[in-house]
């Protein structure tokens, strides 16, 4: 089975951070402890926060506000780890200042923005991605390669769960409205693009779901059909934490990938046939993946991943657009 590049042979580049929140820390250490690149600035809104956050992560030089991050020459590429209302200004504003971007997930809060950031960045020529590291995982390629080799016959069913308890605060992002909140884009893009990244772009999408006091998404569970006998089945939710494992069924045998599904894992194979085997996934960090593979393409002069496409990241959006349409969850400002 091939091996997924190690991170450590990507071309170095130099890292800028928008945002000094807990996701963008944990994004600098795997950039700095993984990789060959280097974490050169961070940008807050807050001076107090990007000097804390410099000094927890190593970071030579902050700025205060994001425009002065974005045109920082010593700057390559910036990583948006903002809410996600707030990733469709700051990717365009690093567009415009001419650099390369990678946008944590979920991209932005609906399709048409994340179609406005992608005609953006191909205006101007830089390489933009979605970070969504679980594409580039290790035993997320070789769970292809099982599927692929026809080790399960023909995929039937795909499920997939990622349920956080957050205990109510309605000063919370996760709670605001105004911010994107809720569990569909935070957490349960990751099953809807697990299936995406199996199964394509579904023929219909079936939803329901339950809103919190604060007029977020606090429950959603989902189907989505592909032709004539496939379905993905997929939930995510604020109130419970879930296994978040995932399982793939075909007609001659199945897949269970261990929690969490989304990031580092191993995974169980069991044929028809009785035959059994496991994937043993080595170490528990992740994120470098995701960031090596884009010095890769930027070192290669290409605007975007082929694992993690633009087209992709607008027809995840689209079927999560569709979800929120019908339980009813519209964002301030849409």
């Amino acid at each position: 089975m091939a091996r997924t590049p190690d991170p450590r042979t990507a071309p170095p580049v130099r890292w800028g951070i928008l945002g000094a929140g807990r996701i963008a820390g944990t994004f600098a250490d795997a950039v700095g402890s993984q990789t060959r690149a280097q974490v050169v600035a961070v940008g807050s809104r807050h001076r107090d926060r990007a000097e804390r956050f410099a000094t927890a992560h190593g970071i030579p030089t902050t700025h205060l506000g994001y425009e002065a991050l974005v045109e920082d020459p010593q700057v390559d590429v910036v990583y948006v780890a903002t809410p996600h209302s707030e990733h469709l200004e700051h990717a365009l504003l690093a567009i415009r200042a001419g650099k390369h971007v990678l946008v944590e997930k979920a991209f932005t809060r609906n399709a048409d923005e994340a179609q406005q950031v992608f005609d953006a960045a191909r205006d101007a020529g830089v390489f933009v991605m979605e970070a969504m590291w679980t594409q580039f995982l290790p035993h997320v390629a070789a769970l292809h390669q099982v599927i692929d080799a026809g080790e399960i016959g023909d995929v039937v069913n795909v499920t997939a769960d990622h349920g956080q308890h957050m205990a109510f605060d309605p000063a919370s992002r996760l709670y605001a409205p105004e911010l994107a909140g809720g569990a569909l884009l935070d957490l349960g893009v990751y099953p809807v693009s697990f299936a995406h990244d199996l199964l394509g772009v579904p023929d219909s999408v079936h939803a329901v779901g339950q809103l919190t006091s604060t007029g977020v998404d606090g429950h959603v569970s989902v189907v989505l059909a592909y032709g004539e006998r496939t379905q993905a089945t997929l939930s995510t939710t604020l109130w419970a934490r879930t296994p978040t494992v995932a399982l793939v069924s075909g007609t001659e045998g199945y897949i269970e990938v261990a929690g969490p599904f989304y990031g580092p894992s191993s995974f169980r194979v069991t044929r028809n046939d009785g035959r059994v085997w496991t994937f043993e996934q080595p170490g528990t960090k992740g994120l470098q993946y995701e960031a090596a593979e884009v010095a890769r393409r930027i070192a290669d002069g290409e605007t975007q991943s082929p694992r993690m496409t633009w087209q992709g990241t607008v027809e995840v959006l689209r079927t999560l657009d569709e979800v929120r349409r019908q339980i009813g969850l519209a964002y301030p400002g849409e």
